[in-house]
């Protein structure tokens, strides 16, 4: 029988779901059986993506940002109490299942109820450090106490060289037992032609990216070229709308958006860490725009505009205009090496 193990991203945006399908395909091609463990849009892309493998529907954390950056702080002490509780019934829904299912391993990419002492359990995650302004001290110590329950930490990034998350993904706590596997991205680079001029991929959770959205077709009408714009909102059925200038699809499936990003001759996005590291496979150039308030988005597009990767600007102040920067920046360096999943996977062959 093949070994069994729980794969749970977090819901919050795509990017940690997306990020786990590379992780879920190496599983299948080594011949252990994933189980997909999560809630919302990320359960319903990773079930569009994978619908013969078994779910578990785990709490939603109920993540939602503030509609100004500068009280995202404050929107996400006032979403504390209702992520506790996620955690914690989160934690007895994994106990019950394993329970009464044989589990070799749990990979939780950021879900910090997901593990258990009985068998090895992997957390994922760029931020060994936690970013929040002026309480980033506490933060950290928070994240970094979560994280040494689990058997590993796994950080989708190189440890020197081709490092793409800075100072987030570093940290000389050998407590924590990090591994740095290198860059994960669902994407594979391929030629193809360049069939539109703007390519706009948004992500994240409400309200900012509707508000993104938002800021962006109101200048859409003036831009002078073919514009494909992905609105990152995982729906039953998908829908297609031609606009004037503008091809508009609600999601698309991983094998339509490898094909997208590259057939656009600019790029817009947020500067969220699976988006850089999807950047960074394809070798693209893009304008990042952080999602306000977020610091971790905010210094991962700084840290690129001042490595000369990708110019930034913040969302209310950015106008199309100043797409014209991006010829101006190298774009994302070639990562080279691929994860050896083989010996990661080690760990779920202990029992």
């Amino acid at each position: 029988m093949p070994n069994t193990v729980i794969v749970a991203p977090l819901n919050w945006g795509l990017g940690h779901a997306t990020r786990c399908i590379p992780i879920i395909k190496a599983l299948q091609a080594l011949d252990y059986e994933p189980i997909i463990a999560s809630d919302g849009m990320a359960l319903e892309l990773l079930t569009k993506e994978f619908p013969d493998l078994q779910k578990l529907e785990l709490p939603s954390y109920n993540i939602e940002y503030a509609k100004e950056g500068r009280n995202f702080k404050w929107k996400m002490l006032a979403n504390l109490p209702a992520m506790i509780d996620a955690i914690l019934t989160e934690k007895k829904i994994i106990k019950a299942f394993l329970k009464e299912n044989e589990v070799s391993g749990i990979i939780s990419d950021n879900r910090l109820g997901v593990y258990s002492k009985k068998i090895p359990s992997v957390f994922i995650t760029h931020q060994l450090n936690v970013l929040s302004g002026n309480t980033s001290w506490l933060s950290t110590a928070l994240h970094k106490n979560a994280i040494r329950k689990f058997t590993e930490c796994w950080v989708p990034d190189f440890q020197h060289g081709q490092n793409l998350s800075g100072k987030l993904g570093k940290s000389n706590d050998r407590s924590l037992r990090v591994k740095h596997i290198g860059v994960l991205s669902r994407f594979e680079k391929v030629d193809t032609e360049k069939i539109y001029d703007l390519g706009i991929v948004l992500s994240g959770p409400e309200p900012q990216r509707s508000l993104l959205q938002e800021h962006l077709e109101k200048q859409l009408p003036d831009f002078n070229g073919s514009v494909l714009l992905v609105r990152g909102i995982i729906e039953a059925e998908q829908k297609t709308q031609i606009a004037g200038n503008v091809t508009t699809y609600n999601f698309m499936t991983s094998e339509q958006l490898e094909f997208a990003y590259q057939q656009c001759k600019l790029l817009i996005c947020r500067s969220g860490y699976t988006s850089l590291m999807d950047l960074a496979k394809l070798e693209l150039s893009a304008f990042l725009i952080p999602t306000p308030g977020q610091f971790e988005q905010e210094y991962l597009a700084k840290r690129c505009k001042r490595l000369g990767m990708a110019p930034m600007e913040k969302q209310e102040r950015f106008e199309l205009k100043q797409l014209n920067e991006i010829k101006l920046y190298a774009g994302f360096p070639k990562v080279d090496g691929d994860v050896n999943w083989k010996k990661l996977f080690r760990l779920f062959d202990s029992k």
